[in-house]
């Protein structure tokens, strides 16, 4: 009797300690979000995205405002339809997702954008302007430190912060294409896998994009994620040069003159009179009877000669066109562009402004812009610097110029499976003995140690205390329901425990003593 009342009690002590056990390895997972940065060591820029989900009913103008961007910018930038009257102070749904035109700078070493301001309001605080307003972008630290506040308390109503923002340029290219990085917060139910879909790319592109030893992510991480886009090659002395567009979007320019697409079907700029111009420079071509964009064909025995007014830059408040010609083996059909958007007024659940996919031109496509709404997917990191990165990344902390590692708590660099290691050998040490003292017999003592997603039920991992072996998995007539990364203290009939492969994994943990692996 005796004996039950302890091993009730010792129970009871375990399951307490396990719980509080798991808490503190949850808030340190939670605690070490991290985001991808580039180490710079010049003074030049880049275009990039911010992803961005508005904490409240705001308007266009207000978006803008927030950070410091011009609000035709941001709409052009999701394919939002311009022409709407009174477009700028169209209010958008709360908890819409957006993409943030910024430009990227190299400031102290790294890759940021510090031009963000922001005033503050009663009842602001770093935290509530880091998590909340600014949805995770940035945290209550990174602000901190970027103002010099001793007490974070103080804040003064009124008082202007400035915001660092995250951003990656990365010589504004992918795999030797062009691209665009949009740092993209995750959300409790993204997966990395969700994420490659949504942006059209591959789980290997986003981990030696963002210098990941695992694909294991968590809510709060930052990604860099790299989006298909045109180029320009505008002269070094253009206002706008190194303009880029994400395909599937449009980017405005000379001062509110231009406006330039990309997509769909090629990776080709294409620029033309934006919709709204009005006192603007000429964009007629010299020598030419072509205004901005226009295309002229004109088919030959020897094939077709194409001649079009280009955009070259903005310079010194004057629109640069180019006149070219040449010969292509058949005319180009009519010029393509992205569907636009209508400015949206509710949120639809699980809808975001993701970019297009890359180009897979079929012969079909918008012969001119036309509103439209494009459905979405959804799609939840610590982990190791993987052995080799990407031309531009580096593994570990051997940086150099132009190259990105994953910033970090110190306990985030720790594998998850190591902490749960040190934690399952913590219950073991007081629980063996006691879960014993009551097991029935003919059966054995599992702790079973659930890694992965729930798809992975059909092979958890086991830990047999009575014998100290791994076993592969539970024949029949066992379920565990629970998600990832719980442990739990069982009886499980030894009928039922099959040593199903010869590479399974050994431990050789007695009562708590310290362990070592091997292989069956």
């Amino acid at each position: 009797m005796a004996d039950q009342v302890l091993c009730s009690a010792c129970r009871s002590l375990n399951l307490f300690l396990f719980v509080i056990l798991t808490s503190i390895l949850a808030n340190v997972a939670f605690v070490c979000a991290k985001s991808t940065i580039e180490p710079c060591s010049n003074s030049d820029s880049c275009n990039a995205l911010l992803g961005y989900t508005l904490y409240t009913d705001l308007k266009v103008s207000e978006v803008g405002s927030l950070f410091q961007v011009d609000p035709i910018s941001i709409l052009t930038a999701n394919a939002i339809d311009v022409s709407y009257p009174d477009v700028e102070n169209h209010i958008l749904p709360s908890q819409l997702f957006i993409k943030i035109p910024i430009s990227c700078s190299c400031v102290d070493g790294i890759r940021k954008s510090v031009s963000t301001r922001y005033k503050t309001r009663p009842s602001d605080t770093l935290s509530s302007i880091a998590d909340s307003i600014y949805a995770g972008l940035v945290s209550s630290d990174q602000i901190r430190e970027a103002n010099s506040i001793a007490d974070p308390s103080l804040l003064d109503v009124g008082q202007t912060l400035v915001v660092p923002l995250p951003c990656t340029c990365f010589n504004g290219t992918d795999n030797s294409l062009p691209a665009i990085y949009l740092s993209y917060v995750v959300q409790p139910e993204d997966t990395l896998s969700g994420i490659a879909f949504r942006y059209s790319t591959t789980i290997t592109d986003l981990m030696d994009v963002n210098a990941m030893g695992n694909p294991a992510i968590k809510a709060g991480d930052i990604l860099a994620v790299p989006l298909p886009a045109c180029a320009s090659k505008f002269p070094s002395y253009a206002s706008d040069f190194g303009l880029i567009v994400p395909n599937g979007s449009y980017a405005i320019t000379a001062s509110h003159c231009v406006q330039c697409s990309c997509g769909p079907g090629n990776l080709n700029m294409y620029c033309m009179p934006a919709p709204f111009a009005v006192s603007c420079s000429s964009m007629q071509c010299k020598n030419s009877n072509l205004m901005l964009g226009n295309v002229t064909a004109q088919q030959s025995s020897a094939g077709c000669n194409v001649t079009s007014c280009s955009y070259g830059g903005f310079v010194n408040g004057t629109i640069l066109t180019t006149l070219s010609s040449n010969l292509q083996p058949r005319c180009p059909g009519p010029q393509q562009f992205p569907p636009l958007k209508a400015p949206p007024t509710t949120l639809i659940r699980d809808t975001n402004f993701a970019p297009a996919p890359a180009p897979q031109f079929n012969g079909s496509g918008s012969p001119a812009p036309s509103s439209g709404l494009i459905p979405s997917t959804t799609g939840s990191l610590p982990g190791l610097p993987p052995a080799s990165g990407p031309i531009g990344s580096t593994s570990g902390m051997n940086l150099a110029p132009s190259s990105a590692f994953s910033l970090m708590n110190p306990l985030a660099s720790i594998p998850a499976a190591f902490l749960l290691f040190i934690l399952v050998n913590y219950i073991m040490s007081f629980s063996l003995t006691d879960v014993r003292m009551g097991r029935t017999k003919g059966t054995s003592s599992l702790l079973f140690l659930w890694e992965g997603s729930s798809k992975q039920r059909s092979s958890p991992i086991l830990a047999d205390q009575s014998t100290g072996r791994f076993v592969c998995e539970v024949k029949t007539g066992f379920n565990i329901s629970k998600a990832s990364s719980v442990m739990y203290v069982i009886d499980v009939p030894e009928s039922m425990i099959s040593r199903c492969c010869h590479h399974c994994l050994v431990q050789t943990t007695r009562m708590g003593q310290a362990s070592t692996f091997g292989q069956l």
